[in-house]
């Protein structure tokens, strides 16, 4: 560095001190672009120009080491801007930046400092001797003055200015950064000539950016600073009177405001504090406005605010202390001023606290305890308190001190987090040893919590994570310089403030807490034991008589009325279903002991006495009950003489007298249940006899208590589930239990001594298997089908409630136009703030037309106009509509809007006139009809009378002379006189209307036209017009005689005599003396951009339009939304408040890797039909017309940046994302600029009111920034700027393009720490300033935030920077419209109202899926997820109450969330459906959900079939997750029954019915083939002739196939017919069969089943990306065999293998026809499972692609795998991943897998005994042979492996003889059997049915018993022989592909199946299909 010297001398020695500011820029930037493109914005003229020589470029200022970017970059970037005008002062930045970057990393240790110094120290001896040549000054010093106080004066001349221009704005920004920039340069500069050499009292100092408020003094002036709640809000924030001096927290100067007073009290960083600081100035300010009443001034906050926002903020906290039986610590002093500083204090607190807090944030209780100890600390320093142990002032225990709370709070509790994560092994671990988010804050609902003390103890249990460390604090670095220090300290506190007892303590793990999640499908009775001992009770089953009761036991003793149920020996066996109960109860307290197990070193002693005093009871009732029952049965004590009626004698016996008692607890909590708000007092009561009466019901949490909804709600939803449940049992009893009663009691009495087998237990009486086999699938069903019902019923009440919440009342274009003059009214009751004077507006009834009259409201009609053309300019802007449509569509702005006059769009008047001038023309009659006829249409009466009137200001416009003036309103007023008499038919003669229509258009043309040189033209059309009127129209001539022409003759008139034709005489002389023909005559031309141009257009449409507008708009989606904002202004909505009275919210997006903005990589190709954007302007024909349209050219070539964002927003990419939720801005000041704006404002136009009155929109910018924020959270921004990925530009693209967007993300940098580099991460906000990003607020974090899932993580990250009462959560693949989002203030004011006994804490929204289009199973998609999230979710929240979080874009009441917990869960793999849990959070914290349909949000869904199946695959991972966790277990247990049943059946039920659906499917196979292969089938039928059977299968199979079809189906047509109508609905219903959509049904039920079954059992959940491209592509035969192999193929097969083993041994007595019946849903869903993926791959049955595929099977089948290679290289590889979940399996599970297999040993032991080999021997002895048999089959496949690996490579002749031999001799052996023994060809046959079934159980038992075997030769057979069997079950499915791919029509029968949608625009889908293939291969 000694060589690089300035021109004015700098000491070497001199260090320059580089702190760290708040508001600096990021680091580790990745985009270079910015650095060698031209500057954003050039600078300031201040020198007098360049001399033409050499300048500099700039040096790259984006890619900079992250160890000190954030403290060098503003120095490369001012050089960057200034280096062209001033490169000597550039030079000096540089060198400056050079010796801070030196200065932090001497050593050059960081990550790319050493290239970064290189690079920086070459470019500076480039640029030394240039720069000083250029110099203007004599030294720099001067140089660097000249240039610094240039800018300084350009800002402080403007600084004071108010509503800058954009540009203006800019550039003042600029200039403020680059004097400021200088100053620090030139200080340095100065201080190294001398300590004197610089001086200036008007220094401009680095600013740090601003988010929303620009809190700091002076600066650029702006609105929202003006706003008098803002000024309100930052007046108390810097009330500090009465606070301590600030010398005591070694603070130079005063506090500036309470914030700066709680950072030094307490250590919290800048960056949080500054965040925290506007967050609570804009909630206080919000809320300001809302309290109007008792405010005596605009400037001071009412105490209402701040008491509203302490109750929401420490709601949670109070019910925590009451909870736990502790004082809060919010004390407040007596005197009112103060208190008010105090509540802001602590609400400031907890602020700085949460937003500090990272991934504690998860864990609200342990904030609470935070919050606890930190408030008592804050009120002793604020009374100035006395310590009882020091005697000193209080003070905070860890001390005010730069990031204090954050290494000594946060961190320590973060390190617990981390490590325990790390036990998990990714997820992959049991639940049970390791402890999770819930785990850990819920040691905090517990008062053993204090425990840890405040400072905390870090040698307390809480921080150990496992035996083998204490405590994390051995482990915690501390980045920090003083951290050994810090260290010393703690252990010297921990030493002395340690208590002599707890020495002598050995810390341990302190376990699970509260609840242990443990994989087990008992976890399903254990959280809905109440559900299935209904339902076994119902149906109970006794073990030892085989003998069914309850239900049954009416039709076992054949009652004839149910009165008969009271005759006392039925009685007598109903009651008996209590020693059930008593048994179920057992099971019960067994299970929750078991399941606790691990959770008992955290669990209450009260706890643990309830668990085992309830195990007691259930044991002691176990014997009580059945013993009572033997002694007491028959043996009544009655009351009356009579005998043998219970009812009439009253008799009862000890055993009722028993279950009585035993009842007394149900008693009990029916009572509960009628009262819910007594339960719900119980419940959260503190007293201590509700404690005691709840304690045997409720367990000892903090949540889940007084959930109870209230009286009406319960009442709604008990009916709906009294209507399901009677359904239920009616068909259960009809259809499924009274049928089997009789033939089970035939099949028990027949004797069976005679089996096709060897009979392992002939001893057996009753035949049990044979009952066994017939009733196990009926049970399975009779538990299944409440599923069934549960669905009927959901489609009959959703719809009932649809169209009483007026869905599909506007369904089409026509009825939109019936009904679009009452939607000026409707929008005026909907969305237009009412007025003081009127009130709250009022809705009449459901019935009646609510909406009839114009609203009475002045303005109102104009500002539905304002609204409507906003409307329809942003369909045009997205290129929905062409500009002829938007024409039609646009309803004209004028002043008689305001005298309720409105002329409506011209797509409602099309044809009308033309319409109405046939009429006239052809009407003979009274005038008086005609107008009767014209009026009946209320449109053509508009556009009548609009024609007239624009015909009358166009020649009032146009005609100037005084003499065609007064002639043209002489004859004006004759019409009109003549049709006030009603004699309009007799004065003039209609028929020449169309001649004159002609003329009339004619003049509108030429006056459009606006060409000087027609004028003549004008003139004659004019002249004709006149000649039209007053010849042939005119039927009285004195009229004409009447009329008098004046002729202006110097200032006088005279009047001729001549007549009127004269005029038109001599037509070959001058036409200067024509009528209309002087030049003053007529103003032509018009001005071009006269507003008289927009109406001559429209004047011109109402004539030429035809009927083909009445079409308008073409396009679907606009139509579809157009009609839904129709329709939604129907709805009960609540009134729109005024923006400055709304609710503030905000939005935010998690992003990690997912598109922003489609290439022209992408979108390009060399081949136009190849291209991304070919197959867009196919699928979005008319859009793309619309588009170049707009653009105004016919070449895409010139429009790179335009193409890519028209091919964005028809993507599933962010930029969509962003540009939906930023409607929500443009609403806001839309709205605002109505509620505020003027009449001659309005009349304007938005557009042009926001040019010409300025101020006006800088206070609508001001109220937008006020309510609504939109944050994107990045995940892999910092990533993506290092990397230098494309996405990183384009996410600045966006923040440029829309300046109020954030973006937050995750800052990974290096600090160099005693020259050792450490990574610090911290959480960021950023911005674009004049093109760089900037970084707004920087917060450092305790670790890496990502231990957990990954989006919730994200979102936690980044909630921080949100503001408002209100947060939306949105998906990156969703959109938002603009007349939705004005919707979204009356949506905020749900939360206002009560539903039912609270306020909603989440609003529920439906969605529109966007990418139905794309393909059929994109279609199917589309109407699934519709019929889901509008007919399910609507039933859900309303009556049944279990509506939760499914997915965004619900809105979150923030403040209720972000004390409790957050928006989601984050812990590993339990909480991977991460959405759905926050609903549960709520609800278990008293929290309400809503669901709300007036407004929807478009969302994107996966198009191909793979990624459809991903997808479910991942939603079914989560279902059985959610399954054993303790959100599920809470709600389950504390629900009430019927809530209980409704919460069930729409969570995991549904999952579970499906499961158990398909196990019926194998159940009732299985039993068949048992009785076939039996012989109990032959005896029984045949010696008993029990036909019933039969019939009872055909049934099953009904009910299998109503499973399947029947789930999907009803709710689908239901919501399509609301919507669309019900004809519609039966015809895409019977559309969607035709193209196999109960393929895809059956196909979906195989994947939910599969992967829940499995994670249930073994685990292995986990997130699976689908990927969101537009394009579907063809999977190749490999990828499709990877993923539905072991879902779907194999299962698929052993149905298969079922049926034909079932055909094949079933006897003649059965027809096929019974057989088809029974076996044929069956057979459908085997043959889905296996050719689904087929049917459904695009182009896969082209046989180029089946080549290519064949090959790829090959190689992937034969490819070795090993280290690195992956599961789509090699069969090896996959088969390895493909066994993960039984790795992680636990002995259970492993042991479940292994009897799960065993099944397949039933085909060898069945079959063996068919053999005609065998000669019907029944001996035991066969089936040993059999195994023999199996036993030298694999001996010769191993012999053949081994002869290959030993002898093929050297001895291949001989190995061949080895082959041939052994081949002879297998031969030979087969023939001597088949000539000795009888084995026939059907033996071999059979024995291959018997055989292959037994390998693969083999293989099975084997993958579940890995460890053991994995290192011998049997695991290595067992490899081959799976890969023979993948190979085997490869070329079946292969076959059928090839033979069909041969056949050419196949490929395009299959084509327009898969692309119907597509087909229908014409889509040439081929070649797409190509490029995405050659795209995808390997």
């Amino acid at each position: 560095m000694a060589e690089i010297v300035p021109a004015d001398p700098i000491d070497d020695h001199i260090g320059i001190r580089s702190n760290y500011e708040h508001g600096e820029t990021s680091s580790s930037a990745a985009y270079t672009s910015t650095a060698t493109a031209e500057p954003f914005f050039q600078p300031l003229a201040i020198t007098n120009g360049g001399s033409g020589e050499y300048v500099p470029g700039p040096f790259d200022s984006e890619r900079l080491p992250s160890v000190f970017a954030s403290e060098i970059q503003r120095f490369l970037r001012v050089a960057n801007i200034i280096g062209k005008e001033e490169p000597r002062v550039a030079y000096l930045c540089r060198f400056h930046a050079f010796e801070i970057s030196h200065n932090l990393d001497k050593s050059s240790s960081g990550r790319g400092v050493r290239q970064f110094k290189t690079a920086l120290l070459q470019r500076l001896e480039q640029d030394e001797h240039v720069t000083i040549r250029k110099r203007k000054e004599k030294s720099d010093t001067r140089e660097l003055k000249r240039v610094y106080h240039a800018y300084r004066d350009y800002f402080m001349r403007h600084d004071k200015a108010f509503d800058l221009e954009q540009s203006h704005r800019e550039k003042l920004i600029n200039a403020r950064n680059i004097a400021s920039v200088l100053f620090e340069v030139l200080k340095t500069v100065s201080n190294a000539a001398g300590p004197r050499a610089f001086t200036d009292g008007n220094a401009i100092p680095k600013k740090s950016e601003f988010n929303i408020l620009p809190l700091d003094q002076g600066g650029i002036q702006h609105a929202i600073m003006q706003q008098s709640e803002i000024k309100a809000a930052i007046a108390v924030m810097r009330n500090v009177r009465g606070l301590p001096p600030a010398q005591d927290f070694k603070k130079n100067g005063g506090f500036v405001d309470l914030f700066d007073f709680l950072q030094h009290c307490f250590g919290f960083q800048e960056g949080n504090v500054a965040n925290q600081r506007e967050h609570l100035i804009l909630l206080l300010a919000n809320m300001h406005t809302r309290q109007t009443h008792n405010q005596t001034s605009v400037l001071k906050l009412g105490e209402g605010t701040v008491d509203e926002l302490m109750k929401k903020f420490f709601k949670n906290y109070t019910n925590w202390c009451k909870f736990l039986g502790r004082k809060n610590n919010i004390l407040l002093p007596f005197v009112k001023q103060e208190a008010q500083q105090y509540k802001i204090l602590y609400i400031g607190l907890y602020l700085l606290i949460w937003g500090e807090a990272a991934n504690l944030r998860f864990m609200p209780e342990c904030l609470c305890y935070i919050f606890h100890n930190m408030a008592y600390e804050l009120h002793g320093i604020l009374t100035g308190a006395i310590s009882l142990t020091t005697w000193e002032k209080v003070m905070p225990a860890y001390g005010g001190e730069p990031e204090s709370f954050l290494n000594n709070v946060v961190t320590p509790i973060y390190k617990v987090i981390s490590e325990e994560v790390e036990k998990s092994k990714g997820g992959t671990a049991e639940h049970s040893v390791w402890r999770n988010y819930d785990d850990l804050n819920e040691y905090f609902w517990s008062p053993d919590c204090f425990g840890i003390g405040w400072p905390m103890r870090l040698d307390h249990d809480f921080f150990v994570v496992g035996p083998e460390s204490k405590s994390t604090a051995n482990n915690a670095i501390v980045l920090s310089p003083d951290k050994s220090k810090e260290k010393k300290d703690e252990e010297a506190e921990d030493t002395t403030e340690e208590p002599p007892a707890e020495e002598i303590h050995e810390p341990q793990w302190p376990g699970k807490t509260n609840f242990v999640e443990i994989r087990s499908f008992w976890q399903i009775f254990r959280s809905f034991d109440r559900m299935w001992s209904f339902l076994i009770l119902s149906l109970q089953v006794c073990s030892v008589m085989y003998w069914l009761q309850t239900i049954i036991i009416i039709a076992c003793h054949d009652l004839g009325s149910p009165l008969q149920l009271f005759d006392a020996i039925v009685f007598e066996d109903i009651i008996s279903i209590f020693i059930t109960s008593a048994f179920l109860k057992l099971i019960q307290a067994i299970l929750d002991i078991t399941f606790t197990w691990k959770a008992r070193y955290t669990m209450e002693y009260s706890q643990k006495v309830k668990l085992l005093m309830k195990l007691i009871f259930a044991l002691i009732w176990t014997i009580v009950l059945p013993v009572c029952y033997a002694n007491s049965r028959r043996k009544y004590t009655c009351y009356s003489t009579k005998y043998g009626s219970l009812v009439e004698e009253w008799c009862f016996t000890s055993y009722m007298v028993a279950a009585a008692i035993y009842l007394t607890s149900n008693a009990v909590n029916v009572v509960l249940y009628l009262v819910p708000a007594f339960s719900k007092y119980m419940e959260v009561s503190n007293h201590k006899i509700c404690k005691v009466l709840s304690w045997w019901t409720q367990p000892r949490v903090y949540v889940g208590r007084g959930m109870q909804e209230d009286q009406v709600s319960v009442l709604k939803y008990t009916l709906f589930w009294i209507l399901v449940l009677c359904s239920k049992f009616i068909f259960s009893y009809s259809f499924e239990i009274k049928p089997l009663i009789a033939p089970t009691r035939q099949i028990m009495k027949i004797g069976v001594r005679k089996y096709d087998w060897h009979e392992l237990f002939p001893r057996v009486k009753s035949n049990a298997g044979a009952i066994v086999a017939v009733w196990t699938p009926v049970v399975i069903v009779y538990f299944m089908d409440i599923q069934i019902w549960y669905s009927v019923f959901c489609t009959i009440f959703g719809g009932l409630y649809g169209i009483l919440n007026h869905l599909g009342e506007i369904r089409t274009l026509g009825m939109l136009r019936s009904r679009f003059d009452s939607l000026p009214s409707a929008f005026n009751v909907c969305l237009i703030p009412p007025s003081s004077k009127r009130g709250k507006k009022k809705r009449k009834g459901f019935l009646s037309n609510i909406f009839q009259k114009m609203p009475d409201e002045k303005g109102a009609i104009a500002k539905f106009v304002v609204v409507w053309n906003q409307i329809i300019n942003h369909l045009r802007l997205e290129d929905l509509i062409s500009n002829r449509e938007m024409d039609l569509m646009l309803m004209p702005m004028s002043s008689e809007l305001f005298s309720r006059k409105v002329r409506w769009p011209v797509f409602l008047l099309a044809n009308k006139f033309s319409t109405a001038l046939t009429i006239a023309k052809d009407f003979e009659g009274k005038d008086e009809i005609l107008a009767k006829k014209i009026t009946k249409d209320k449109y053509m009466f508009y556009a009548v009378r609009e024609c007239y009137e624009s015909l009358k200001y166009v020649l009032e416009i146009l005609v100037v002379g005084n003499l065609e003036k007064r002639i043209i309103c002489d004859i004006l007023g004759e019409i009109e006189k003549s049709i006030q008499e009603s004699c309009l038919l007799k004065k003039f003669n209609l028929k020449v209307l169309p001649a004159l229509q002609a003329k009339v258009i004619e003049l509108a043309e030429l006056l459009m036209d606006g060409d000087k040189d027609h004028q003549y033209k004008v003139v004659k059309a004019l002249q004709d017009m006149f000649e039209l009127i007053t010849n042939d129209m005119m039927v009285d001539s004195r009229i004409l005689d009447m009329i008098h022409i004046p002729q202006i003759n110097e200032g006088e008139y005279v009047y001729l005599t001549r007549d009127i034709d004269q005029l038109f005489e001599g037509v070959n002389s001058d036409i200067e003396t024509l009528l209309f023909a002087n030049e003053n005559s007529i103003h032509f031309p018009l001005p071009e951009n006269d507003p008289v141009i927009e109406k001559i257009k429209r004047f011109h449409l109402l004539l030429t339009v035809k009927d083909t507008a009445m079409d308008m708009p073409a396009n679907i989606d606009a139509r579809r939304r157009i009609s839904f904002f129709a329709t939604s202004l129907f709805t009960d909505m609540p009134d729109a408040p005024k923006v400055r009275n709304t609710l503030p919210f905000s939005v935010i997006t998690p992003y990690y890797v997912e598109d922003v903005n489609f290439s022209l990589k992408e979108l390009g190709s060399d081949k136009e039909e190849d291209s991304i954007i070919f197959y867009l302007q196919k699928i979005f024909p008319d859009e793309w017309k619309n588009f170049m349209q707009r653009m105004d050219c016919e070449n895409q070539k010139n429009l790179e940046d335009d193409l890519r964002q028209w091919a964005s927003f028809r993507g599933q990419t962010l930029c969509r994302t962003v540009r939906g939720m930023m409607y929500y801005r443009e609403a806001l000041k839309l709205q605002a600029f109505l509620d505020m704006a003027e009449d001659e404002d309005i009349l304007e136009g938005y557009e042009t009111a926001e040019k010409s009155n300025r101020a006006l929109f800088a206070h609508l910018e001001a109220l937008a920034d006020m309510k609504y924020t939109y944050v994107v959270s990045c995940q892999s921004f910092a990533s993506q700027k290092a990397k230098n990925d494309p996405h990183y530009r384009d996410i600045i693209d966006l923040m440029i393009r829309y300046p109020s967007l954030r973006v937050a993300y995750v800052e990974e940098k290096e600090e160099i720490i005693q020259r050792k580099p450490y990574k610090v991460y911290s959480s960021k906000l950023v911005k674009v300033v004049n093109g760089f990003e900037q970084t707004i607020y920087q917060i450092k974090l305790p670790g890496p935030p990502d231990i957990g899932e990954g989006k919730p993580e994200n979102q936690n990250s980044s909630i921080v920077f949100t503001r408002g009462e209100a947060l939306q959560t949105i998906d990156m693949n969703q959109d938002n419209y603009l007349e939705e989002a004005l919707k979204m203030r009356n949506l905020l004011q749900e939360f206002l109202k009560c539903q039912g006994r609270r306020p909603p804490t989440i609003l529920g929204l439906r969605e529109h899926i966007f990418t139905g289009s794309v393909s059929s199973l994109a279609w199917f998609m589309s109407y699934q997820e519709t019929s889901f999230v509008t007919i399910g979710q609507r039933l859900l929240a309303n009556p049944l109450r279990v509506r939760f979080h499914y997915g965004h874009p619900d809105v979150f009441d923030r403040v209720f969330h972000i004390t409790r917990g957050g928006v989601s869960k984050a812990s590993k793999t339990i909480n991977l459906s991460e959405d759905v849990f926050a609903g549960f959070n709520s609800i278990l914290r008293r929290g309400c959900i809503s669901y709300h349909e007036y407004l929807q949000f478009g969302k994107g869904r996966d198009v191909g079939l793979n990624q459809i199946s991903k997808f479910e695959a991942k939603v079914a991972n989560g279902n059985s997750e959610q399954t054993i966790s303790r959100d599920i277990f809470r709600l389950g247990r504390q629900f009430d029954f019927f809530r209980m049943l409704s919460f069930y059946f729409t969570t995991i039920g549904f999952y579970f019915s499906s499961l158990i659906s398909v196990i019926g499917i194998y159940v009732f196979l299985y039993g068949q083939l048992y009785l076939v292969l039996s012989g109990l089938e032959r005896a029984l039928i045949i010696e008993a002739r029990i036909k019933n059977v039969q019939s009872l299968e055909t049934a099953l199979a009904s009910q299998s196939f109503i499973q399947l079809g029947l789930l999907t189906g009803l709710p689908m047509v239901m919501e399509i017919g609301l919507e669309k109508g019900f004809l519609t609905a039966l015809k895409d219903f019977v559309l969607m069969q035709l193209q196999l959509a109960a393929v895809f049904f059956t196909f979906s039920l195989g994947t939910k089943t599969h992967y829940y079954g499995r994670t249930i059992l073994h685990g292995g959940a986990k997130y699976r990306p689908t990927g969101r491209k537009v394009v579907v592509f063809h999977a190749s035969f490999t990828e499709n065999y990877r993923l539905y192999s072991r879902s779907h193929f194999v299962k698929g097969f052993e149905l298969m293998l079922l049926l034909i083993v079932y055909n094949m041994f079933r006897r003649s007595y059965q027809s096929n026809v019974a057989y088809v019946l029974i076996t044929y849903a069956i057979w459908f869903m085997s043959l889905t499972w296996l050719c689904a993926p087929f049917l459904f791959n695009p182009a896969g049955f082209s046989w180029t692609k089946t080549v290519d595929d064949w090959k790829e099977w090959n190689k992937w089948i034969r490819q070795q795998g090993g280290i690195g290679i992956q599961q789509d290289k090699s069969w090896h590889s996959w088969w390895d991943d493909e066994q993960a979940h039984l790795r992680r399996s636990g002995l259970f599970s492993r042991l479940a897998e292994i009897l799960l297999s065993l099944r397949f040993f039933i085909y060898q032991y069945g079959l063996v005994y068919h053999l005609d080999i065998s000669q019907h021997s029944k001996n035991f002895l066969v089936y040993v042979l059999s195994w023999i048999v199996i036993v030298a089959v694999f001996l010769l496949v191993k012999a053949v492996n081994m002869g290959r690996q030993l002898f093929s490579a050297n001895y291949q002749l001989g190995f061949r003889f080895f082959k041939a031999f052994l081949f002879v001799a297998v031969i030979a052996i087969i023939i001597i059997l088949s000539v000795i023994c009888e084995l026939s060809l059907m033996d071999i046959f059979v024995c291959c049915l018997a055989f292959m079934p037994t390998a693969w159980g083999l293989i099975q038992i084997a993958q579940a018993v890995r460890p053991k075997i994995e290192h011998t030769g049997v695991w290595h057979f067992t490899r081959a022989l799976a890969r023979e069997f993948d190979y085997g079950m490869g070329i079946v499915l292969f076959g059928p592909i090839a033979i069909l791919a041969w056949l050419p029509i196949i490929k395009a029968f299959h084509a327009r199946i898969l692309f119907n949608e597509a087909f229908k625009r014409h889509l040439q889908i081929q070649p797409i299909l190509a490029v995405k293939k050659k795209k995808h291969r390997p």
